[in-house]
């Protein structure tokens, strides 16, 4: 066989087999996908003990049971020992099983495969991974893709790419990808994707960081990069351990995109970064800052010991020998540094010469997945309120968005709620605390009539100047176009 013809024949072969996302969780059936995704496979196991092609290929990559080589051959035919030269298959003299994941995938209307390293810790059995290990499809992974802009775009980067998911994604609407890595088995490995799920030509580059792209600009940057703060002791794990003190590796790619990016380009940044003693949050990420508009959600907080918790199970060192020690130095050295909490979220910064507008917000509560259009709608919004100066605003025609609804709470048989929310159903699914004017207001944006004249209207109703009631409400309209209640028509 050509190795270079290797991706596709296993690509034939999955398909031929119905080895996709939706055929898997059919044959696994709704408590053993659940099980899985929780790295239990007792049940998977139960319910593949046929001998058809998918059968075996899922106890095979998914539930890391070994299959007999007949089984192997009937699903990869002709393929066995060139998977086994790659190190994708370990052969002994009657069974095949698997050293590397290759794990189904769904993108839109697409089904696509990702090859990583194993899942470590299936069924709770301690297993410590290597420092160069490639994590695959995971939660951080399908969060990035749901929050990057899908709009179509000539040049994008895979910051720190690992196995290449997002590049798969970036290639379906980007004319030309650049991912890079400093591992050289994530870039190898990203080259197998893209090839395995024949997405095109990508630009797979070794080195860190934007060293590959000195000097390059792109119109999107995608990264998760190894954001995890620890520590600089004991062994590095390079999906997720910059090396960098702190959270220095998010400030530094903060700092450096704008020089990487076309005007209006788009960075975004799944990340952590430290809350430090006596410091809001959001003010010390706003000095990281410049020269890009830059809406950052903080979407989670966790105390030192959870996050320490989290991190070393995720290396495989729960239940092992060296677990206290290695809890007991890092919570020793965020008290040190004097960090009292970490926060997980998104940065999401667009290029501008203008004066940046900058929005940095915690926001815990469930939101509209994917949240991209909601990112991009944002972007518009601002770009909606630099062109309107007051009395542009009090010409404009504005909407209320459909999804808007109007909560009220109030006493049987008063003549007013004393409390009166607005709350959008979709995307971020805001919700803001309103006056009787600002409801009325929304209300009544339905296109036909200026701002202006619905202040002036509202106005005489209240007896309320007209002077007053524009000086009053005209930031209030500036903050519901930038919060997405109103658009513009």
């Amino acid at each position: 066989m050509n190795p270079s013809d290797l991706p596709a024949r296993l690509r034939d072969a999955l398909t031929a087999a119905d080895y996709t996302y939706d055929g898997v969780a059919e044959l696994l059936g709704t408590t053993a996908h659940t099980a899985l995704s929780r790295n239990e496979t007792v049940p998977g196991l139960q319910r593949t003990k046929g001998d058809s092609p998918l059968e075996a290929l899922t106890r095979l990559f998914l539930l890391q049971a070994p299959v007999s080589v007949a089984a192997a051959e009937r699903a990869l035919p002709g393929m066995v020992d060139r998977l086994t030269t790659e190190g994708i298959l370990e052969r002994s003299v009657g069974e095949v099983a698997a050293r590397m994941d290759v794990r189904p995938y769904a993108e839109e209307q697409r089904d696509l495969w990702v090859v990583s390293d194993l899942t470590p810790g299936l069924d709770g059995t301690p297993n410590k991974v290597g420092p160069d290990h490639v994590l695959g499809i995971s939660s951080a992974s399908t969060s990035l893709a749901q929050l990057t802009i899908r709009e179509k775009v000539g040049r994008s980067l895979d910051l720190g790419t690992g196995c290449g998911v997002q590049a798969l994604h970036l290639a379906a609407h980007s004319d030309q990808v650049v991912a890079t890595d400093v591992n050289q088995r994530a870039l190898w490995m990203t080259g197998f994707n893209v090839a395995l799920n024949d997405a095109g030509p990508v630009d797979v580059r070794d080195g860190s960081f934007f060293e590959p792209v000195r000097g390059e600009q792109f119109d999107l940057i995608s990264t998760n990069p190894p954001f995890v703060i620890s520590p600089a002791t004991g062994e590095r794990l390079v999906y997720r351990d910059s090396g960098l003190p702190g959270d220095r590796v998010v400030e530094d790619i903060v700092r450096a995109a704008p020089d990487h990016l076309t005007p209006g380009g788009w960075c975004q940044v799944l990340a952590n970064w430290v809350i430090d003693e006596g410091q809001p949050w959001d003010e010390r990420l706003a000095g990281w800052i410049h020269d890009s508009d830059a809406w950052v959600v903080q979407r989670e907080v966790v105390d030192p010991a959870t996050y320490v918790e989290l991190w070393l199970k995720d290396a495989g060192l729960q239940g092992t020998s060296d677990y206290v020690r290695r809890y007991d130095t890092w919570l020793q050295w965020f008290a040190e540094q004097g960090i009292e909490g970490v926060g997980f979220g998104w940065i999401n910064l667009r290029r501008t010469d203008a004066e940046p507008t900058l929005r940095l917000e915690d926001w815990p509560f469930d939101v509209e997945q994917p949240i991209a259009p909601t990112i991009h709608a944002w972007g518009q919004a601002i770009d909606v309120l630099a062109g309107l100066d007051d009395d542009a605003l009090l010409a404009a025609r504005l909407v209320a968005r459909t999804d808007v609804q109007q909560e009220t709470v109030g006493a049987p048989g008063a003549e007013d709620p004393h409390t009166v929310v607005l709350r959008q159903q979709r995307g971020l699914r805001r919700a803001r605390q309103a006056d009787t004017v600002e409801a009325a207001l929304l209300g009544a944006c339905d296109g036909e009539l200026s701002v202006g004249q619905i202040l002036d209207a509202l106005g005489s109703l209240l007896e309320e100047e007209t002077a007053t009631m524009r000086s009053t409400y005209l930031p209030t309209v500036r903050e519901l176009v930038a919060e997405g209640f109103l658009l513009d028509s």
